[in-house]
């Protein structure tokens, strides 16, 4: 996946990736490849290098395989090698040491990255194998992650590890609730480190509003709140651009937030669960995701925001005057032409409403609809009649608004395609009218994963009449599960996934 790091060290990178994308996807019409398929690839790309042998060292001045046999990582710098190991995960890093006797020394001196997801779970084994490596290093340290039951069963040994020297200077602290239902309080000493964290995640801690008051973060970037006690006023102190002035990625999952006021000059990308937020002024904001339904949401000023979702039938959305609720525009008095990706949830495909939406939004590029399908039709006839599954009949009713109605549409991606006759009239909307569009994928279920399936839709979508005619049109597997979570359909499960351009 592409992230803001990957697009700013390569520029041209949209063409170069329309064309990578052309490479790489030829054809009109791809059903998902079989396994067999797939082992020539992973050989061609040399994903993983021939294995040399672990009974001896290589010589001097070789490697383990390759083109000329020379082992060009080991005569980088120790800096550049630190680095490399800082990255791996604990228990791999510490291996480095047996690969070579000039790697013996490097883990020693790397900038040290303690994970619990790498260990053993047992409490007394992690602990430790935390303890005997805090005692080994001497620092600096990258990452400290460990799991929030021992803060329950060992708060002072949890103490004395963010007190030890080998941590000072630490860049990102993360506890985790490793499935631990208990909130606890985070000790004093977590808190040492706020002049140097660039990445603070805490997950079931709860924060009191006088500890707060005191957090000055100068170089946090990256900040995660996971099912927190905590209040609004702590949660605005801590957002604030007075405690966080850098603060580009914030994530908030499952904190009981009444409503949280957006005023900051850094930050890109936010992911929120529920409760309300206001973005009263974030002129660098580009990504906002709802993570869970029900989420209201006011934008006043973002003239960046480009990135939107997963949008769904609970979902309140205010841009200024313009209201959209329940995927309608029920006030549209001015249009949004930032948005440049869309990800909605709908229980059927609708095209009244998704049309009501690129009104809304005309310069869209990027759309991603999943269907659930979840209610019967008898429960919306009685409670939202406007939901109850309709034909998607256009030909007729939308001929007039064709003829205005400008689609810049360059991508759409329908999930949980079953090719009924409403979800092909849908779909065929867009074959025959939106004339940018590049690439329409339809994730099936695995029991359509067939020629025959394949070669009906391509006759009943009219594919040879499509309106684009670079377009190309996949058929591929996913998971037709109803999510409960919508931070599964963007891929966020980190505060790190908030860097991501399109995480759908």
């Amino acid at each position: 996946m592409e992230t803001e790091a990957t697009a700013a060290a390569t520029p041209g990178t949209k063409k170069r990736r329309t064309e990578a994308s052309q490479r790489e996807e030829p054809g009109e019409i791809v059903s998902p490849p079989s396994q067999s398929d797939l082992k020539p690839r992973l050989s061609a790309g040399a994903l993983h290098p021939d294995p040399t042998s672990h009974g001896e060292e290589p010589p001097p001045g070789t490697g383990g395989g390759g083109g000329d046999d020379v082992d060009r990582i080991s005569t980088l710098p120790d800096a550049i090698l630190g680095e490399i190991i800082s990255l791996l995960p604990t228990k791999d890093g510490a291996r480095t040491q047996t690969l070579a006797s000039r790697w013996r020394h490097l883990w020693l001196s790397a900038p040290l990255n303690i994970d619990h997801s790498s260990m053993p779970t047992g409490h007394e084994a992690q602990a430790g194998i935390i303890s005997r490596i805090l005692a080994a290093h001497s620092g600096p340290a990258r990452r400290f992650s460990v799991p929030n039951f021992h803060l329950y069963y060992r708060k002072a040994t949890v103490d004395a590890w963010l007190r030890s020297p080998a941590l000072d200077r630490l860049q990102e602290l993360e506890f985790n609730d490793g499935g631990w239902n208990t909130w606890q309080s985070l000790p004093a000493s977590a808190f040492r480190f706020t002049a140097t964290l660039c990445v603070f995640t805490m997950s079931r801690c709860s924060l009191l509003d006088e500890t707060v008051k005191t957090f000055r973060f100068p170089q946090l970037r990256q900040l995660a709140l996971v099912y927190m006690e905590i209040s609004d006023v702590a949660l605005h102190g801590i957002t604030s651009a007075s405690a966080c002035p850098v603060l580009e990625y914030l994530l908030i999952n499952g904190c009981s937030v009444h409503c949280l006021r957006i005023n900051s000059p850094s930050l890109k990308s936010i992911a929120m669960s529920s409760g309300e937020v206001i973005i009263e002024d974030a002129p660098l904001l580009q990504r906002l995701f709802q993570l869970q339904t029900g989420l209201d949401i006011s934008v006043i000023s973002a003239p960046k925001l480009e990135t939107l979702g997963c949008l769904d039938y609970d979902s309140k959305l205010v841009f200024g005057t313009t209201v959209i609720q329940k995927l309608c525009a029920v006030s549209f008095t001015a249009v949004v032409c930032s948005v440049r990706i869309l990800a909605i949830y709908m229980y059927d495909l609708n095209l009244d409403m998704v049309i009501n939406l690129l009104r809304c939004f005309p310069c869209l590029e990027r759309l991603y609809i999943e269907p659930s399908g979840r209610k019967g039709t008898n429960y919306f006839s009685i409670t939202n009649p406007d939901l109850i599954r309709c034909k998607n009949l256009w030909r007729r009713k939308l001929c007039d608004l064709i003829r205005c109605l400008d689609i810049r549409l360059k991508k759409i991606v329908l999930k949980n395609y079953r090719g009924i006759k409403s979800e092909v009239n849908f779909a065929s909307f867009f074959v025959l009218n939106a004339k940018m569009l590049e690439l329409m994928r339809f994730q099936i279920g695995e029991y359509n994963d067939n020629e025959k399936f394949i070669a009906e839709q391509r006759r009943s979508l009219h594919l040879e009449k499509r309106a684009s005619r670079h377009a190309q049109f996949y058929f591929t597997t996913g998971c037709e599960k109803y999510r409960h979570n919508l931070s599964q359909f963007a891929h966020i499960n980190r505060v790190s996934d908030l860097s991501i351009i399109d995480p759908f």
